[in-house]
Order: C-alpha cells, then structure tokens, then sequence
C-alpha cells in the first residue's frame, strides 16, 4: 500500500510540476500576443503610415543640412539687374571683394558650386551645367520660364503641371515631367513650373529662377560670423591674430582694453545674439529654480500634515491628499496658460505653473516618505528627554533627508526642460527664443545653438545635482 501511494505521490507532484510549467510559458507567450495586437491597434488608431507616407524627408534633410551650414547666395534682381553676394542672405553680410569662386563681367556672373558644377547668371538667364557636360537653360520670356526649349502649363484636369515645346502652338506634343527627364531637357529631382525653375543637385548646391529673381547658392559646413559679427573688425581674424590682439598694448577702442573690446565684439553679436541667448537662459534657469524651491519649502511642511503618524486628524489628512491631487492633476502647461490669462507674459507665470504642480507632486512624494520612516529611531531620540523639535531634527529628518534631495534636485532637472516649454507659450526665457527661431522657417542654425546651450545646462544640472547629492546624502549617513 505504501508503494501504491508513494507512486501517485510522484505522479501527482510531477503533473502538478507540468501545469505550473506550462503556466510559467503561457504568460510571457500570452503578453507578447497582447503587446503585439496593441502595436497593431495603434499602428491603424494612429494612422503611423498615413503619417509616415505624408512625411517630407526631404525638408527634414534640408533642416538638418541648414542647422550645421551656411550659405552663400548669390542673386539677381531682375527688377534692376542688380547683383548681391551675401551670406544667409542677410543684410550687412554682402561680400567685397567677391568670394574667388565667383566672377562676374558686369553683364554675366560666373558661380563655381564645387565638384565641378557650374552656373552662368545674366539678366534673363540661368545657365547651370554639370560634371558630365549636361546643361540646362532656364529663360525668362514674357512673363513664363523656358527651360531648354519647353514650357510648362498646370493641367487642371490632372492637377499637375504638364509641358509642351515653346516652337509648337499653344499646349501640343504634350509630354509628362519623366518624359522630360528621359530626354535630357530636365535634370531628375528638379521643379519646373511656369513660373520658376529650381533644382538642388545635392544638399550643398541650389540654383533657381522666377521671373523676378535668378538665384544661386551653396553651403559651407559651418556656423559662420558665429564668434564676429560681419561688420564687427575681427571677423576676418585667427584665432591666433585675435589672442594676440588681446595681449597688445595698441588699443583698438581707446575707451576699452583689448580683452573687454574682444569680449564686447562676441557678447553683442547681432547674428547669434550672445548676450540675448544667455540672458534668455539664465532665465529659463532661474524659472525653474524658483518653482521647484518654493515646492519643496512648501511641499514638506505639507508632508508633514498629511501623514497619518504625524497627524492624527483623518479629515485634515484627507484634504491635503486631495489637495496634492487637484494640483498635481493638472499640467504645468495648464497651469502656465491660467496664470498669463491672470498675471500676463513673463517668467512669473512660468515659475508659478512649475510651483503649483511640484507642490503637488513634492508633497506626496513626502508625506509617503515620513509615513515610511522607522519609528525606533524617534523613540530612541525620545528617550533622551529630547522635545519634539529635537525629535524632527535628530529622529526624522536625516531618514527623509535621502528622498527630500533627490527628489527635489531629479525635479529640479526635469523643470528646466519644462521651463523651455512653459516659456515658448509665453513664460519667457530660452523657449520664447526658440520660438522666434522657428517662426522663420531659415534660422535653424540658431535652432540648434539654442538646444545646445539648453543640452549643457541640462548636462550641467545632472553633474551638479549628482555630485550635491552625494555629498549630502553621503554626509548625512556618516
């Protein structure tokens, strides 16, 4: 009988180790098949590939190629066969004398793109000619552009432009764009309407026309006049040329040394705007250091109210909860748009919106933490006869110290990335510079230094913070 048993024992325990095998391979199973049919739901619920297929990667590469370059542009003026080589297009950048790959006659106007891409400008032509000796002739007759013998017309039926050969009558022989392409009178990837020609070889070359300009550019990998302004008298200085300019005892301005002049000359750059540019950082800086303070002073004298082994008051310790609840529950960004409506534009409104949701969040985080602390360390600091001051400090604050500094400096990082969105809405600061940077659609190389000041700050901050942490946290556990 024993053995009869002791064998369904075994049989019993080994079925029983099958079924919770099987279970423990169902689960993970089970969740890739719920994560999958997830990804799938989101995938048609967000229409990722209507998205994806209406994406223009080709501006996004022109961006990109605009945040690390500068241009040179080279431009007609129709209206008075007016030449200008500037950079960027900007005013104050015009070049004189002419950069060596340009050459003009007065009447036409040479311009070497590199790589043995060439461009010829004359009043009422652009010539462009490429490595393999292939050249394309856009012309401006009457009020429409010819390119190497063809015009172009907007088919209405098809919405999309059509063309036909400038010797034929009105719209006959009617051939498509890749038709155009195959025969050699367009280069692949060019824009041809009646009203322009315009065609990027690559990403570091663009030649157009329309009927009141013919333009040429090319770009340079680089930010120029980043350190000098273009008027500014060292921009065409070394490094070397300028450090020396420092030392020299030959004053450039006779009211400054040569280091403040050097330094003056960088500071008020009116391309990159230096000073602009720090100032509006720094007060991204301090937007987010005054809210996320004034939520710690605020949020762990709160803490302490709405935990249960502090305050016995279920009624009080309700309301804070709830309290932290309404503040956190709505969005800094929320809070940002209420008070410009009430307080108006300015980092004030940033700093409250920070403020107001980290109380919240802070005074959770807290009241959770002193619920949690251990209650033999205050009784020991009780029996010393200490009052209950003495217990706080000696009893309760070095077991919460860990939590109240890192969370506040985590916090700390984390809202000045907020306080860079708060101020594009209106706040201030590094946002509201980044916005201005966007709305005009060139600038991105100003986009990007503005990121950039933002990354070291936020690389700053986490350094900092670590190395505060340590040597709190670290010291207060010794």
């Amino acid at each position: 009988m024993s053995t009869i048993a002791h064998s369904t024992d075994m049989s019993i325990s080994r079925a029983e180790v099958l079924k919770t095998s099987r279970r423990a391979t169902i689960w993970p199973i089970a969740g890739l098949i719920l994560a999958f049919v997830y990804l799938a739901y989101a995938w048609f619920a967000f229409d990722v590939g209507g998205v994806l297929a209406k994406a223009d990667w080709e501006r996004g590469a022109l961006m990109s190629r605009d945040s690390f370059h500068y241009k040179y542009q080279v431009e007609l003026a129709r209206r008075n066969d007016e030449l200008s080589v500037t950079v960027e297009g900007g005013r104050g950048t015009e070049q004189d004398p002419l950069p060596a790959w340009i050459t003009t006659d007065g009447k036409q106007t040479r311009v070497d793109l590199g790589d043995g891409y060439r461009a010829v400008m004359n009043a009422n032509a652009l010539t462009y000619t490429e490595p393999d000796g292939r050249q394309f002739v856009a012309e401006i007759k009457g009020k429409e552009v010819v390119v190497n013998g063809y015009r172009a017309f907007l088919d209405e039926t098809e919405s999309r432009y059509r063309y036909f050969p400038e010797t034929a009558p009105e719209r006959t022989n009617v051939v498509d764009y890749a038709d155009l392409v195959a025969l050699g009178v367009l280069p692949d990837g060019s824009s041809f309407a009646p009203s322009k020609f315009e065609f990027h070889p690559d990403y570091y070359k663009d030649v157009r026309i329309t009927r009141a300009q013919i333009r040429v550019q090319r770009y340079f990998f680089g930010w120029e006049y980043f350190w000098f302004g273009p008027q500014s008298p060292l921009v065409d200085k070394s490094a070397a040329e300028v450090w020396g300019i420092v030392w020299s005892g030959d004053r450039i301005d006779p009211a400054l040394s040569n280091a403040e002049f050097v330094f003056l000359q960088f500071w008020r750059n009116p391309d990159w705007q230096h000073n602009e540019m720090f100032t509006a950082l720094l007060e991204t800086l301090l937007m987010a250091l005054l809210g996320t303070f004034v939520a710690a002073g605020v949020g762990l004298p709160l803490g302490f109210l709405a935990a249960a082994n502090f305050n016995p008051m279920f009624a009080s310790r309700m309301v804070l909860r709830r309290l932290f609840d309404f503040l956190r529950g709505i969005d800094q960004i929320i809070w940002s748009l209420i008070f410009i409506r009430a307080f108006g534009l300015g980092p004030l409104t940033g700093s409250l919106a920070i403020a107001f949701t980290d109380t919240g969040t802070l005074g959770k985080l807290f009241s959770e933490a002193i619920e949690n602390i251990d209650n033999k360390q205050v009784e020991g600091v009780r029996s010393t006869g200490a009052a209950a001051v003495q217990r706080y400090r000696f009893g309760v604050i070095p077991q919460i110290l860990p939590v109240f500094v890192s969370q506040t400096l985590y916090y700390l990082e984390s809202n000045i990335r907020s306080a860079t969105v708060i101020g594009a809405l209106g706040a201030g600061g590094i946002g509201l510079k980044l916005v201005q940077a966007l709305q005009t659609h060139k600038d991105w190389e100003n986009v990007m230094y503005l990121i950039f000041l933002t990354l070291i700050v936020v690389v700053a901050m986490d350094i900092g913070s670590g190395w505060l942490r340590r040597k709190l946290i670290g010291e207060s556990t010794h």
